[in-house]
C-alpha cells in the first residue's frame, strides 16, 4: 500500500529511547494505540504517531513499526 506521505521513523525511533521502547511495545501488541497517543501527547512525537495511525490504521501501522525497528537494529 503506497500513500502520498511517509512516516518519519527517525523522529519516532531514533531521538528518544523512552519513545522508542513505547513504540516497540505498541508494535508488539503490548500497549494500545490510545495509551501510546496519551503517552506522547504534547511532545514532538505526537503528530508523527497520529499521522501513522490516520494513514495506515493500527494493524498495518504496527506491522510497519516492527519492520522499521528490525531494520534499524540490523544497521
Amino acid at each position: 500500500m503506497k500513500t502520498m506521505h511517509s512516516v518519519d521513523w527517525d523522529l519516532l525511533l531514533d531521538s528518544n529511547s523512552n519513545i522508542r521502547s513505547t513504540v516497540t511495545k505498541w508494535a508488539n501488541g503490548n500497549i494500545s494505540s490510545r495509551a501510546v497517543s496519551e503517552m506522547v501527547m504534547g511532545t514532538q512525537f505526537s503528530s508523527a504517531f497520529r499521522h501513522l495511525l490516520r494513514t495506515h490504521g493500527t494493524m498495518y501501522g504496527r506491522r510497519l513499526a516492527r519492520k522499521a525497528i528490525n531494520y534499524r537494529q540490523g544497521v
